[in-house]
């Protein structure tokens, strides 16, 4: 799909923010996050996603997806069978019909995700990804292991050319409060920073440029 087909998808963090969280008020996604992190206000996925999904921009985003969590599941499965020849061709066409519902993320929007980057992901240019904190902060914790930082990554976008969709969900079930949004493409995941932040656990926070 050529580049120039994809639309951009309206600035979502510039809506959203500043915000008044349990009477503090946050500028940023990153001070959302940090305020979580420090035990400021409570990690509380659910009341961010219903506040996400009662804004009007983040309606626009969703308005033209249909798909749900079993994406993530038959894309990987998809992707490991490469080596059977019925099944060869499934994720390049999978993905084609995923493009078709893409769009390019606004510039400045950020994005999160818990746990080590997947090593496939630079390579294949895919990327599950939340916009909500305190769920990338509580999948994070999920699956800390030992007495290793609990990871959690921010992805900043700086190009124009990261194509992306937000995943709609049944709204009946608790996986519309995950807030995923799906990257397709980029041209560059960067690593510019990474800081360890103690609280009740230790954390250590990546921060990825991407575009």
């Amino acid at each position: 799909m050529p580049p120039s087909s994809l639309p951009t998808l309206p600035n979502l963090d510039d809506k959203l923010y500043p915000q008044s969280w349990q009477n503090q008020t946050v500028t940023t996604p990153t001070e959302l996050l940090m305020a979580m992190l420090s035990g400021q206000i409570d990690i509380d996925a659910d009341n961010f996603a219903k506040w996400l999904l009662a804004d009007k921009t983040y309606q626009d985003w969703i308005n033209f997806t249909v798909f749900g969590s079993y994406i993530q599941r038959s894309f990987t499965a998809f992707y490991q069978q490469s080596e059977d020849s019925f099944n060869q061709d499934l994720p390049a066409i999978f993905y084609r019909e995923l493009k078709r519902h893409a769009q390019y993320l606004p510039l400045n929007q950020t994005l999160f995700f818990a746990g080590n980057l997947p090593k496939a992901a630079r390579q294949n240019k895919l990327l599950f990804t939340t916009l909500n904190p305190a769920t990338a902060i509580l999948n994070a914790q999920k699956i800390k292991q030992g007495a290793a930082p609990v990871i959690i990554n921010q992805i900043k976008v700086t190009g124009k050319s990261v194509a992306a969709f937000a995943v709609r969900h049944n709204k009946r079930t608790r996986e519309r409060l995950k807030s995923q949004v799906l990257i397709l493409d980029f041209q560059q995941l960067r690593l510019i920073k990474d800081e360890i932040i103690e609280a009740d656990l230790t954390y250590c926070l990546k921060t990825y440029e991407i575009k």
